[in-house]
């Protein structure tokens, strides 16, 4: 016999927030495949910047001599690294499993769902019916079209920071958020890196200027860092990986790591079946409250946004689509105005808004503010050459329209440029209405702000 449930999420990221006390009288079907707690708490997020903060230690060590101090960088224990990280992550999602197993009206399914029918899921063996489905499945990293890929071994991001021992040697492919941060983190802690960009810089959505600068940082710091090539075909050779590149060479390495973007697993779901309209990418399309084109299937996160690895975003979804299903007639959309990035490299990049090429695209009479940080007096203390922060300003309007910054605590900084792109402060007001403490770092954002007179 079908069972029949009132709600079924398909993902425990943030689709585990979804049912609230609200819901507590409600038949619940749960479904994750993989671990509780998505791709942020298992895979992304947290244990990445758990990763980084060791990375970013052991970048201080290295470049303690700048100031100064006498130290000496003995190389990382990495076993011991990872048995912290994931001996503090893997009991939360092993407790948010066996809390959600434990509630009378929620039933948990382990293995990946689709749709037969329209408001028909298949998990495994188990078919069953809901009134409301929610799918918060998530994204899993692409795989590039390189000839023999799936003979070698590689790893993902997924896979990455479970390694057994810090690797002699890596090589990434990817320039983006993840590749960057992975880059960092196994140079800083003692590989040697090499790094595959298709194009000439890293952080390509970015603003030029920035990409370029992280790139000539990473490249100034040892890392290997090749523009403009892509890995046409791969292979063992003893206990190694050899890549073919695009320009004829070859290169080694001890551990392979793919990180050139993610893939939406709605590929997987059938959802042509259950009446939910894709766009190119398998994402399904919503409209302004996450609802998809079958009513009462609701998407979220990196399932269906193109704001991927953003977990703020998704939770904003999240939050909207659970007063959505309990209030049916009083939708609300997200809140997601203004989506602030970063990317916890050394040096960190943080950004919001449109870059200084877009806002100009979008007719918009720019003017633009930047500030190196070590045009303030923190920049010096910091002896920083290199880290700045740089605004897009409406002449006519004086409404902020962007923000970038490269440098230390660039993601803190940016966060009162988000406040009054929000809440419509224009930059002056910004910059003159307030007191900026001194000689404090925030100083760069005063001043790019003060350059955009």
């Amino acid at each position: 016999m079908t069972r029949h449930f009132d709600l079924a999420v398909l993902g425990t990221g943030s689709g585990n927030s979804i049912p609230t006390d609200g819901m507590a009288s409600w038949s619940i079907a749960i479904v994750e495949p993989d671990v509780f707690g998505g791709t942020c708490l298992n895979r992304g997020c947290i244990p990445s910047k758990m990763f980084v903060h060791a990375a970013d230690v052991a970048r201080a060590v290295k470049t303690a001599s700048t100031f100064n101090i006498d130290a000496t960088f003995n190389g990382s224990n990495f076993p011991a690294l990872r048995d912290r990280v994931f001996g503090r992550i893997d009991p939360i999602a092993a407790s948010g499993e066996a809390y959600r197993r434990g509630q009378e009206n929620v039933t948990v399914f382990d293995q990946p769902a689709r749709f037969v029918a329209p408001s028909t899921l298949q998990s495994g063996e188990d078919i069953f019916t809901a009134d409301r489905i929610v799918l918060a499945a998530g994204s899993r990293p692409f795989i590039p079209p390189i000839d023999g890929i799936e003979d070698v071994a590689h790893h993902t991001s997924d896979t990455i920071m479970r390694l057994d021992d810090l690797p002699p040697r890596l090589v990434v492919i990817g320039g983006g958020a993840v590749a960057s941060e992975m880059g960092h983190v196994f140079d800083a802690l003692g590989s040697r890196v090499t790094m595959l960009l298709r194009s000439d810089r890293l952080l390509t959505s970015e603003e030029p200027e920035i990409g370029r600068a992280l790139t000539e940082s990473f490249r100034a710091r040892g890392l290997d860092v090749r523009s403009n090539v892509t890995a046409s075909a791969a292979r063992n050779v003893d206990d190694e990986v050899e890549l073919t590149l695009s320009d004829g060479s070859t290169i080694r390495t001890d551990v392979l790591l793919l990180a050139a973007g993610r893939t939406s697993n709605g590929d997987g779901m059938s959802l042509d079946i259950g009446g939910v309209a894709v766009d190119a990418t398998n994402r399904p399309i919503v409209d302004e409250y996450m609802r998809t084109s079958a009513g009462d299937v609701w998407a979220l996160g990196d399932l269906e946004s193109h704001h991927q690895d953003l977990k703020h975003i998704a939770n904003a979804h999240a939050k909207s689509i659970s007063h959505n299903l309990l209030h049916p007639d009083d939708l609300i959309a997200p809140v997601v105005p203004n989506q602030p990035r970063a990317t916890f490299t050394d040096p960190e990049v943080a950004s919001v808004g449109l870059l200084e090429a877009e806002a100009r695209e979008a007719g918009h009479h720019v003017v633009v503010g930047r500030r190196e940080y070590g045009g303030t007096a923190y920049g010096w203390a910091l002896e920083d050459e290199t880290s700045f922060a740089k605004v897009v300003v409406d002449a006519e309007t004086r409404l902020i329209l962007g923000a970038h910054i490269i440098g230390p605590m660039a993601s803190i900084l940016l966060q009162p440029l988000v406040q009054a792109m929000t809440f419509g402060q224009t930059a002056d007001q910004v910059a003159t209405e307030m007191v900026w403490p001194h000689p404090a770092l925030t100083e760069v954002v005063e001043n790019a702000l003060l350059e955009a007179e």
